[in-house]
């Protein structure tokens, strides 16, 4: 594809988000770069500022599957990549895949759930795969995060560990 047909091509896709959502071009940009560089981006902001709809509307114009993960205190690990549950009809244990296992998974507040589960997120954003119970599972191409986050000084947050931060390709603020 030439430059020029790639930035019309961008320029589409942004025209399209920007019907769903009123936000800031430069904003919907570098969140496409990010995506389109295979990188997961990191959206920080107070609530009610339109990054959960931003998320999905720039699924929904990609034709890509979303998946949506609201991070609470309560959240396990296992409720993110998924666990292998007892088949009763053929008495075995079967791998049921968590909402991890989506084109472009929402991570919606992640900060509002304690570092363990977080963590769930790290070999999924590093390596494209998540092992469960010592079984590998690839996750699907491409995999993309985009994960929100409310300003740290909030209340019932908690600090992202570094080695999350180095996983996100950038950080904006809608």
């Amino acid at each position: 594809m030439e430059p020029d047909n790639v930035r019309e091509y961008c320029d589409a896709i942004l025209d399209e988000v920007e019907r769903a959502v009123i936000s800031d071009r430069q904003v919907l940009r570098s969140i496409l770069v990010g995506l389109l560089a295979d990188g997961h981006v990191l959206l920080e902001d107070v609530p009610g500022t339109g990054k959960t709809l931003t998320a999905r509307s720039i699924s929904d114009t990609l034709g890509l599957s979303f998946s949506r993960i609201q991070f609470t205190p309560d959240l396990l690990p296992s409720d993110v990549t998924g666990a292998n549950i007892f088949n009763e009809s053929v008495r075995k244990f079967e791998f049921q895949p968590g909402p991890i296992f989506g084109n472009i998974v929402l991570a919606d507040e992640i900060n509002r759930a304690p570092p363990k589960t977080q963590a769930a997120l790290l070999e999924a954003m590093g390596e494209g795969q998540v092992t469960v119970d010592g079984t590998t599972h690839p996750l699907p191409e491409p995999f993309v995060v985009i994960a929100t986050q409310n300003p740290v000084e909030m209340d019932g947050t908690f600090e992202l560990p570094a080695a999350q931060k180095d996983r996100f390709m950038l950080k904006t603020s809608i």
